[in-house]
């Protein structure tokens, strides 16, 4: 059974799906309001459900004519792409967020989902049996090297 976190994820992802420029404002109360909830829910969700992991950027002002505005990130180029495993990903990563980034390659079409799944596999926390946070270390370059070996691949 989906929860509520749920629905208001499917909810806004719909909504920036349907916006031409890939974003949409809405305000923070009149959302929990729709949704029967208070305002905290609709951060959780922000703050878990739309990270730039899962290729969003979240801006809000807070106040009487606040809003929140969700932008969804495309990865446009090789070269963005690099960076964003340059700047992003670091010198250490954890599993939740690297599998995030997969699922993003995926939704984005870099990588197919058997690579997906290959890669999953290979930073599973199951795999990787070190302790923290060189098990952190290791899965940072191991996501390197498979994202740098997609992209030569690739062209």
């Amino acid at each position: 059974m989906a929860s509520l976190a749920d629905y208001i994820e499917q909810y806004l992802r719909k909504l920036v799906d349907q916006a031409v420029d890939g974003k949409v404002e809405f305000q923070r109360c009149e959302l929990a309001e729709r949704f029967g909830c208070v305002p905290s829910q609709i951060s959780y969700v922000l703050e878990t459900r739309f990270t730039r992991e899962r290729g969003y950027l979240v801006e809000s002002r807070r106040g009487g004519g606040g809003y929140v505005r969700i932008v969804r990130l495309t990865l446009g180029s090789h070269e963005h792409l690099l960076r964003m495993v340059a700047e992003e990903i670091g010198d250490g990563i954890g599993q939740e967020a690297s599998e995030h980034y997969i699922v993003r390659l995926m939704e984005e079409g870099v990588i197919t989902e058997r690579e997906g799944r290959m890669m999953k596999a290979a930073i599973d926390r199951n795999t990787l049996r070190v302790p923290l946070p060189q098990r952190d270390h290791i899965r940072a370059s191991i996501m390197r090297a498979m994202i740098l070996a997609i992209l030569s691949y690739r062209g």
